[in-house]
């Protein structure tokens, strides 16, 4: 019984490593200025992750101190666990399977369409609470900043891959017709029956294109491409739990059989 324990013991080491990943990710998103502005899918990452760590800790103390209460409740909860992570990467990967970018004429960068993405997504950002808070937020970083001291002429920026982000949020739609001045600042538009948000343009530097759909739109794109980053690290991290778990469980049933065995021997003796 002591080698399979040991065995338990050494696997969920391997399990509180495998913690670290899944830690990591939620805080990369954490970190990320889009994540954090609207704060949805980090937090049950990071959280999910600490539990793991918890779990895999009281399944290898359990292991090498031989405390059999301990290990059935590392197997109990650890299960309980996989399913809750194998629930999130699947939710991930269906809210961010829709999405995607539009190419425009002599554009190197994509123009995005709130339509274009999932429903639950959508509903994230399309009631004006939620939104004034995530527009906030936005404003008051320097994405759109960045893009002037990156671009001085039109067909430098035209010719730039910018981020959905940026796209959406710091400069008009192209269907507008506005004249480059510079990446932020736009003047004269052709069409202003193009687009919606063709009105919603403003060159006063904290407005811009905050109040677009565009902007709604390029925000979920950023979130799609760093969730799906995430998920792949997620669900490379599953398989590997699953294994350990499996592995666990055989040793823990080997332990109780040598267990029994034991048992029966010393009283056949």
């Amino acid at each position: 019984m002591a080698l399979s324990n040991n065995v338990i013991g050494a696997i969920n080491f391997v399990a509180m490593l495998l913690s670290i990943p899944i830690i990591g990710a939620g805080i990369w998103l954490a970190t990320e200025p889009d994540n954090s502005c609207v704060k949805i899918l980090q937090w049950p990452v990071i959280i999910l992750g600490i539990l793991i760590l918890l779990v895999a800790l009281a399944g290898f103390v359990g292991g090498f101190w031989r405390i059999p209460w301990l290990l059935i409740f590392y197997l109990v909860a650890m299960l309980i666990l996989i399913i809750l992570l194998a629930c999130l990467v699947v939710f991930t990967y269906m809210v961010t399977i829709k999405g995607s970018g539009h190419l425009e004429p002599s554009r190197a960068y994509l123009e995005y369409h709130l339509d274009d993405f999932s429903g639950w997504l959508r509903r994230r950002v399309q009631s004006s609470y939620k939104w004034d808070r995530i527009r906030n937020c936005l404003s008051s970083t320097t994405m759109c900043a960045e893009l002037n001291q990156s671009y001085r002429m039109a067909l430098d920026f035209f010719n730039a891959h910018i981020t959905p982000l940026q796209s959406g949020c710091c400069k008009p739609p192209t269907a507008c017709g506005y004249t480059f001045v510079n990446p932020t600042y736009w003047i004269s538009p052709i069409n202003n029956a193009a687009d919606m948000d063709c009105l919603q343009w403003s060159n006063e530097q904290t407005q811009l294109c905050y109040n677009c759909d565009s902007c709604k739109a390029g925000l979920l794109a950023n979130l799609k491409k760093e969730w799906r980053r995430a998920d792949i690290i997620l669900v490379i991290t599953l398989v590997a739990l699953i294994c350990v778990y499996l592995i666990g469980c055989c040793a823990f049933r080997n332990a109780k059989t040598e267990d029994l065995f034991r048992k029966y021997k010393q009283g056949y003796v």
